[in-house]
């Protein structure tokens, strides 16, 4: 049997789970350090990954509730990809990651966790981040809290040219 303990997870155990999509929650709400966001653009949002697979795992989320891509008009496409830019840009200059993997997943069969609400996971990686524990135990360490994450990215993903 493998264990792995993890006392923060009680508190979302235990919770009661709120109905709706969770990103529209956190749009509407203005607690953006409570929520992880870290930028708020005109039509799009980046967001840490309450879940995530390495230290940095970003999210960027349009505004437009939306499970299809093809609803996005260009300026939304657009902008999510400049939100991609800038996440990469504060990664590399907090972490040094030696490389990434950016993507979505979208629908259920997709692999999508959230398939109401597309959007783009920035997942930083580095050469041997899949290591023992991964392989062997199926289990991930990551080694920063979010609150740690989220004050080191905050101070540098402030960018003006969005």
């Amino acid at each position: 049997m493998k264990t792995m303990f993890a006392p923060w997870r009680m508190k979302f155990i235990t919770s009661k789970k709120e109905k709706g999509c969770i990103f529209c929650r956190t749009l509407k709400s203005k607690e953006d350090k409570k929520n992880l966001v870290l930028y708020r653009s005109k039509t799009a949002f980046v967001i840490l990954n309450l879940y995530p697979y390495t230290n940095g795992h970003l999210m960027i989320v349009p505004k437009k509730h939306t499970n299809k891509i093809e609803n996005l008009n260009s300026s939304e496409l657009c902008e999510l990809m400049k939100l991609v830019q800038l996440s990469v840009k504060a990664l590399d200059k907090t972490y040094k990651p030696q490389g990434y993997n950016i993507g979505m997943n979208i629908g259920k069969c997709g692999g999508a966790g959230i398939a109401g609400h597309i959007h783009i996971h920035v997942v930083p990686r580095w050469l041997g981040d899949t290591n023992f524990t991964s392989a062997i135990c199926e289990t991930k360490v990551i080694p920063e809290s979010l609150a740690e994450t989220y004050k080191k990215l905050k101070k540098v993903i402030e960018v003006p040219h969005v």
